[in-house]
């Protein structure tokens, strides 16, 4: 028995090994085996599966760009700027002076933007189906460890967006409008100094918030260098080094404490006008549309610069802010109020301060921030129809 299973094997073995150390290949094609000798000889007998395509996307679907917007490397050299209207990010809260988290803001307000529809049926306009092409740059990236330096990379990469070689003919290349995401309201002064920049002339800037954001660093006793520019007074600064339009630039909204009685005064001795929250009571918002065309002046001559502190609104309806004050604007109010500057030239805007970490479950201020921008958006884009 023995010997016979060794027989066995040594047979089996002479039949493998075979007398030829090459083999003849042509054995396989009995079987189906295709021979490997080079990847150029391999067939290729794959059939990519048939997708639909141009589907419904639901809205809750794909990477969080604002409004799912295009995103474009805006910063790349050589990029096309073959774009109309930017959206950048600034997740910058290192001036703040209260409760922090503003950083997370633009990554917040592009996530509620996710259910933006395209159809604005006050303004009658679809801005995403329209003559501009809008794009997502991203953030801006930079050191979030000094003030003056942070901020000095947001006004240089601000400039970069803004600023644009001349044409073919050596005419001037016209700026994209912008749409900034903060952070906290401290990147509104690198914002405008850009904005100061690209178009060689002040802004006239309608602040809506619940604070002056004029406070003047000597008169409050700050006196470290790092604490200079903080989130309330960029609009001190921005007024100082002539940033904006003195006289018909003003406040939307006001309503928190002062300092002291001289607040006002210094604010006013700026350039600002100032509309309060009361006057919802006494002008309603019809009245205070019409009063905001008074000091902005004709619509034809006005550079005008949006900028907008999520606390405008009352905190029952947006909580997810680092100073909230009671008493404020009505989310269907600040809508509407913003409606009534269709027609202006509206070149910039910011939405700042929202800090998700103070939302509700629900996001309702990372929601309300998108459709505040998004009503800019549509102004934007509608008069440039004209």
């Amino acid at each position: 028995m023995k010997s016979t299973y060794i027989a066995s094997i040594a047979l089996y073995c002479t039949w493998a090994l075979g007398s030829d150390a090459h083999p003849d290949h042509s054995s396989y094609e009995t079987y189906g085996q295709i021979p490997v000798s080079g990847p150029s000889e391999i067939p290729f007998f794959f059939d990519k599966p048939v997708i639909e395509r141009d589907g419904y996307v639901p809205p809750f679907a794909g990477i969080s760009t604002f409004a799912h917007l295009p995103y474009k490397q805006c910063w790349d050299e050589g990029v096309d700027e073959d774009y109309d209207i930017a959206v950048i990010g600034v997740p910058y809260d290192i001036g703040v002076t209260f409760r922090t988290g503003a950083r997370f803001g633009p990554s917040a307000i592009r996530e509620g933007s996710k259910r933006l529809k395209g159809y604005n049926d006050e303004l009658k306009i679809n801005p995403f189906r329209s003559w501009a092409r809008s794009v997502d740059c991203g953030d801006i990236p930079f050191e979030p460890f000094d003030a003056s330096h942070a901020i000095g990379q947001i006004e240089s990469y601000t400039n970069y967006i803004l600023q644009r070689p001349p044409t073919a003919d050596g005419t001037p290349s016209r700026p994209p409008k912008l749409i900034t995401l903060g952070g906290d309201h401290t990147i509104l002064l690198p914002v405008l100094r850009s904005m100061r920049t690209a178009y060689k002339k002040p802004m006239t800037v309608i602040h809506f918030d619940s604070h002056l954001d004029t406070w003047a660093p000597e008169v409050y006793n700050v006196k470290a260098k790092q604490s200079r520019f903080n989130h309330g007074n960029p609009l001190y600064h921005a007024a100082i080094e002539g940033l904006t339009t003195n006289g018909s630039s003003l406040h939307v909204g006001i309503r928190s404490s002062l300092y002291d009685k001289q607040d006002v005064e210094r604010d006013e001795a700026l350039g600002f006008n100032i509309i309060k929250a009361n006057a919802i009571f006494t002008l309603g918002v019809e009245g205070i549309v019409k009063r905001i065309h008074e000091i902005l002046g004709p619509k034809e001559d006005t550079l005008v610069y949006l900028s907008i502190d999520i606390d405008v609104i009352d905190p029952s309806m947006a909580p997810a802010t680092g100073t909230p004050e009671t008493g404020g604007f009505l989310t269907r109010e600040m809508r509407y109020i913003l409606r009534g500057l269709d027609g202006y030239n509206i070149v910039g805007m910011d939405l700042v301060e929202v800090a998700p970490a103070y939302d509700t479950q629900a996001q309702l201020t990372s929601f309300l921030a998108a459709d505040l921008i998004y009503e800019v958006l549509c102004m934007m884009v509608k008069r440039g129809l004209n």
